[in-house]
């Protein structure tokens, strides 16, 4: 395979020589310019694998060395751009003219080796998939906070509205840490208490009527890899005093079985809900709390990163479909910038699913996004805040039972809510089989 060469261009001694030097050590060539000027002409010389780019330089800002490499025969290399809180503006719009990635200073190196080694030409062998988060800083913080958690085994409570991406988070730890073991998670708000126990501990052959063979719980599965309980905050307190031991003793008994098994994982929890809150209430035991608790991480709803909102858009009309090359007209793009995302990054992804199904053409328009609730509609009367959220909340789930063929338990997991809390919205929002309010 041959070497990877970077093109680093950094003014500040420190922080060049030692990107230089790691750069070295971990096997790639590097050629290390501190102004743009001499970069930009090394850039129209030699081919590089990728360029680490400060954006702030001495004699051209790196936002201009790569717009005027763009606008040269010359075929620009992979950019990573490096920046500082002030530049994420620019960042950001470099992003769109098509550069890779940014990072924001300071920053852990192995996160920017991590990124160049996904590159085609800087690629190594069997490494996991550890796409981007988003683009918003709320979002760089959460992915380079996760290099670091990577070398601990300490337990993470991812926490975020429903439809953040907190397992999206989940997987890229468990990537960094090797994706070659195993990752499996459950939903501990999707069954009840007796299926719940026997998903996470499995059963021997005869423990039960229809148990006709011995299963290996999701406690076994996630031997020398990572366990996800996602929705903890809906586990039912029984079950709560079981799984706590489990993880305090990592051993676990099949149901029916007598003999204790040894059992090694990293555990990551993940809750839509207040669990402090749930600890004073009562509903969620305080010493599961604490031992879940031990790093938390925080996903921030969509509605906080709205850097993040034509960014996923445009991943998600770029996925594989039907070849169209749907383009959102720039009407449709501020309806999506000014609607408050109560479903999240899932809704985003569903709307769109829709109006793929729906377009006709390429362009894709606020009617085809929103209906009638598109904010180009003729002017009517405003809804208050919780009519307009409830409204959406409605009209989501709605379309999300209708894909399911309105199987609870199916809609209750695509949305990531216990089948009792999908029960409880259908009663308050009305919702009945046939549609009517």
């Amino acid at each position: 395979m041959p070497v990877c060469r970077i093109c680093l261009i950094e003014d500040d001694e420190i922080m060049g020589g030692a990107l230089a030097l790691r750069f070295e050590l971990e096997g790639m060539d590097c050629d290390w310019h501190k102004t743009g000027r001499s970069a930009l002409a090394a850039l129209r010389k030699q081919a590089y694998g990728a360029v680490v780019s400060d954006i702030a330089l001495p004699d051209l800002s790196g936002e201009a060395l790569y717009l005027e490499l763009l606008e040269s025969a010359v075929a620009a290399p992979p950019f990573i751009f490096m920046t500082g809180h002030g530049a994420v503006d620019q960042a950001v719009r470099l992003l769109k003219r098509g550069a890779v990635d940014y990072l924001l200073k300071p920053f852990e190196p192995d996160l920017l080796l991590g990124k160049l080694k996904e590159l085609d030409g800087c690629h190594e062998a069997g490494r996991a998939d550890t796409d981007v988060l988003g683009i918003a800083p709320a979002m760089r913080a959460v992915e380079s906070l996760l290099p670091r958690l990577a070398q601990s085994q300490a337990s993470v409570l991812i926490t975020g509205e429903s439809g953040v991406g907190k397992e999206r988070v989940a997987l890229k730890l468990h990537a960094l840490q090797g994706a070659a073991r195993p990752f499996v998670a459950a939903n501990c708000g999707a069954f009840s208490e007796s299926l719940l126990e026997a998903e996470l501990f499995g059963h021997e052959k005869g423990a039960f009527t229809g148990a006709v063979r011995a299963k290996r719980g999701l406690f076994e599965q996630a031997e020398g890899g990572t366990l996800l309980l996602d929705e903890i905050g809906d586990m039912p307190l029984p079950m709560q005093v079981k799984v706590l031991r489990a993880i305090q003793e990592r051993q676990i008994t099949r149901i029916g079985g007598e003999t204790p098994i040894a059992v090694d994982f990293r555990l990551i929890a993940a809750t839509h809900q207040d669990l402090k809150a749930r600890v004073e209430q009562g509903l969620f035991r305080e010493d599961l709390y604490y031992r879940v608790n031990v790093i938390q991480i925080r996903v921030p709803p969509l509605r906080e990163r709205k850097e993040d909102i034509l960014w996923l858009a445009a991943r998600f009309l770029a996925a594989p479909g039907d070849g169209r090359g749907l383009v959102l007209t720039p009407a449709a793009e501020r309806a999506l910038l000014d609607h408050p995302w109560p479903g999240n990054v899932r809704e985003l992804k569903h709307l769109l699913e829709r109006a793929r199904v729906l377009a006709s053409g390429p362009l894709l328009t606020p009617e085809l996004l929103f209906g009638d609730t598109s904010p180009d509609s003729p002017a009517q009367p405003l809804d208050t805040l919780g009519e307009h959220l409830a409204g959406h909340e409605r009209d989501y789930i709605v379309r999300a039972l209708q894909s399911q063929g309105w199987q609870i338990q199916e809609t209750a997991n695509l949305l990531g809510i216990s089948r009792k809390n999908l029960w409880e919205k259908m009663k308050r929002l009305e919702i009945k089989r046939d549609g009517d309010r």
